[in-house]
C-alpha cells in the first residue's frame, strides 16, 4: 500500500469502532466531533506533509525492511541524520500546526522496542524481535499512526506495581493462555490515542522479579474489545463552539488526551514483546525515554540518542 493521504487517514480512522467517553456520554462518530475533530486534523498534517515532494526528504524514509518509502513516523533510525531529520521533521509539523502531532511518542516507541526486544530474545530465546519486526512491517506497509502507551494511574508511589493495594492500577497480566495473554489496568495521559489505529504498551518504570505480571508490552488495534478511553477536560475545550471568530485560539489543529482503560484485553502471542522478563522493563523505558529527550532537543543530538540509534541498527 502506497502512503495514504490525509483524506484517507481521515476515512481509515472513521472505521475504528472505538468506545470513546466526552463529558460523560459516549461519543459515537469521534471523527466528526467538533471538539476533538481539531486533534484529529494535527494528525493529518502528517500525512499532507508526506505527500508533498518537497518535504519528501523529511517526512519520509526508505524502510531498509520493505525497500519501499514509508512514513518517518513508522521508521527505525538507521543513522544520525535519521535522527537529525526526525527533528526538523517536528520542527515543521509545529510551523504547520501550532499544536501537538501526537505521533512522537508512537515513532520514539518503535525505536525502543525495536532495540530492547532484540537483547531480550538473545538472553532468554524468546521471540519478541520478530514478534515486533512483523508488527512495525504491517504499520509501514498501511501507513498506520501508533501510539506509545507509558504511564500508569500509579496509586502509591511509595509502593512497587505488586504492592499496590489496588492491582489495576498498573496494567498488569491477568491470565497466560497457549494462544496469549490477558491483562487488565489503565494508561494514563495518552495524547493521540484517540487518532491512532495501534497502541504500543510498554511497562512504566523498572522492575523487580516480584512485578513479574507487570513487566509487559505488547501491541493491540485501539478498536480491540475491552478498550475504552475517556477523554480529558481542557480548560478552553468548549470556546470553539461558542459561536465566535475572535478569541478562540487554535481552532483548526489541537490535542486531547484520555484515560485508556484496558478491561481484561486479550493479546495474541504475535502482538507480546515483553512477558516477566523484569530486568527488561527499565531498559524499555530507558530507551524510549532518551528518544523522546530527543524529540524536544532541537536539533542537538545527543551521545546517549546516536549510541541507542547505533543499537538499533546493530540489532538486525
Amino acid at each position: 500500500m502506497a502512503l495514504m493521504t490525509g483524506e484517507q487517514y481521515i476515512e481509515s480512522i472513521r472505521k475504528l469502532k472505538m468506545n470513546v467517553y466526552l463529558f460523560g456520554k459516549k461519543i459515537d462518530c469521534p471523527v466528526d466531533d467538533p471538539i476533538l475533530r481539531p486533534s484529529l486534523n494535527s494528525v493529518r498534517m502528517t500525512y499532507d506533509l508526506a505527500q508533498m515532494p518537497e518535504y519528501q526528504d523529511l517526512m519520509t524514509a526508505v524502510s531498509p525492511y520493505t525497500g519501499q518509502r514509508v512514513n518517518r513516523f513508522t521508521h527505525i533510525h538507521q543513522s544520525t541524520s535519521d535522527l537529525i531529520k526526525k527533528v526538523k521533521m517536528q520542527r515543521l509539523l509545529g510551523q504547520q500546526t501550532a499544536a501537538c502531532f501526537q505521533r512522537c511518542v508512537g515513532m520514539d516507541a518503535f525505536n525502543a522496542e525495536f532495540s530492547t526486544t532484540y537483547e531480550v530474545d538473545q538472553k532468554y530465546g524468546t521471540h519478541y524481535h520478530e514478534n515486533f519486526k512483523k508488527f512495525m512491517i504491517y504499520v509501514q506497509e498501511n501507513d498506520l499512526t501508533v501510539d506509545g502507551a507509558m504511564t500508569d494511574p500509579k496509586g502509591d508511589r511509595s509502593k512497587a506495581p505488586h504492592e499496590q493495594a489496588d492491582p489495576d492500577l498498573f496494567l498488569h497480566v491477568v491470565e497466560r493462555r497457549a494462544d496469549g495473554i490477558v491483562v487488565r489496568g489503565a494508561k494514563a495521559h495518552q495524547t493521540g490515542v484517540l487518532n491512532s489505529h495501534e497502541v504500543i504498551v510498554m511497562p512504566t518504570q523498572s522492575m523487580k522479579p516480584e512485578d513479574r505480571d507487570y513487566a509487559v508490552s505488547f501491541a493491540v488495534p485501539m478498536d480491540t474489545p475491552g478498550i475504552t478511553m475517556i477523554i480529558g477536560r481542557q480548560s478552553c475545550d468548549t470556546r470553539k463552539l461558542e459561536g465566535s471568530e475572535m478569541d478562540v485560539g487554535n481552532s483548526e489543529f489541537g490535542g486531547v488526551e484520555a484515560l485508556t482503560i484496558f478491561d481484561d484485553v486479550f493479546v495474541p502471542n504475535d502482538r507480546i514483546f515483553l512477558n516477566g522478563e523484569t530486568e527488561f522493563a527499565g531498559m524499555l523505558v530507558e530507551r524510549f525515554a532518551g528518544y523522546h529527550r530527543q524529540s524536544y532537543g532541537g536539533c542537538k543530538v545527543g551521545v546517549g540518542d546516536v549510541l541507542i540509534g547505533a543499537a538499533a541498527v546493530a540489532a538486525d
